[in-house]
């Protein structure tokens, strides 16, 4: 759910790297929704961040959490003065971290859904991911509602443990939503659980022209992961939970005493001083948050009918 660097190995991997990478040209109308959920069970406290749903010229939907992407402008400017002055900066004073790490993708027509997320392999990141071929069941009633400048219609379905309520628009000719959502008649302008855990309304929408899934960090870095490692849903589950328990697991080997007691120019303590401080961040944030939007997988339901 956070990024998987640190800001520290931004900083590092910036000084090390100018490149961009060169793909070709992919236009996106880009759905904007405000994400509203509980990320603690046993508490009342809701917690808020903006998602992007990317639906591309190229027969795919993207969504993402927007938090990265959303301050590429702000990191060009302070990654090309660090370039400049050769010296690190501790960007954890500028940058925010996202909620959510995963991207989910859906190829058209057929409307395969594929999870992907980061894990850390050595000092880069690595892709896992599993694809499903989910069917919703929706109900679709009668009931319609006008929400911000879209007019809506009601429908019901019930999808990983939740029952859940979508407001879709056939104003908006696409049959796709935020995270797994798709197959109403129309984009899913809301949709929510019945008990309010979970709720993403739709905020408003663009056009991008020279589109690309990835932030300016990303691709500066040369961090997008590469190919993904496609798992069994299950394997997929533990080899994340794996990651969340230890997420430093794979770098602690590389990193040599000599190089953990390095004092860093523009960053405060040792290099070891830095990497407890995220581990201990990570872990803390990985604690926070037991309340998936899934409580059972699609798996599970399959097992109980």
């Amino acid at each position: 759910m956070k990024n998987l660097f640190s800001v520290f190995f931004i900083a590092l991997f910036a000084l090390a790297s100018a490149q961009d990478s060169k793909e070709s040209k992919e236009t996106a109308n880009r759905f904007f929704y405000e994400l509203t959920f509980k990320p603690k069970k046993d508490s009342a406290k809701m917690d808020k961040v903006i998602t992007i749903l990317d639906i591309t010229d190229k027969n795919r939907s993207i969504y993402q959490d927007y938090t990265v992407i959303a301050q590429d402008s702000i990191m060009k400017v302070e990654i090309e003065a660090m370039q400049k002055a050769g010296i690190m900066k501790d960007l954890s004073k500028t940058i925010k971290t996202p909620k959510i790490s995963a991207r989910i993708y859906k190829s058209y027509p057929g409307m395969k859904v594929q999870y992907v997320d980061k894990i850390a392999s050595g000092f880069t990141p690595a892709n896992i991911g599993y694809s499903e071929d989910l069917k919703f069941n929706w109900n679709i009633l009668n009931d319609k509602q006008k929400i911000g400048e879209y007019n809506t219609q009601k429908a019901t379905t019930e999808f990983g443990g939740r029952k859940w309520t979508a407001w879709f628009s056939t104003d908006l000719p696409f049959q796709d939503g935020p995270y797994k959502f798709f197959g109403l008649p129309g984009l899913i302008v809301k949709i929510e659980d019945d008990q309010k855990n979970y709720s993403w309304v739709l905020q408003g929408n663009k056009k991008v022209k020279d589109y690309t899934e990835y932030s300016y960090i990303e691709n500066l870095m040369q961090a997008k992961g590469g190919k993904v490692n496609e798992l069994s849903r299950e394997k997929f589950e533990k080899t994340f939970s794996d990651f969340k328990k230890d997420p430093f697991a794979s770098i602690r080997p590389m990193m040599t005493q000599e190089m953990l007691s390095k004092t860093v120019p523009g960053m405060d303590g040792t290099v070891g001083d830095m990497v407890k401080k995220q581990e201990k961040q990570y872990k803390d944030f990985y604690s926070a948050n037991d309340n998936p939007i899934e409580i059972s997988s699609a798996q599970d339901d399959k097992k109980k009918k």
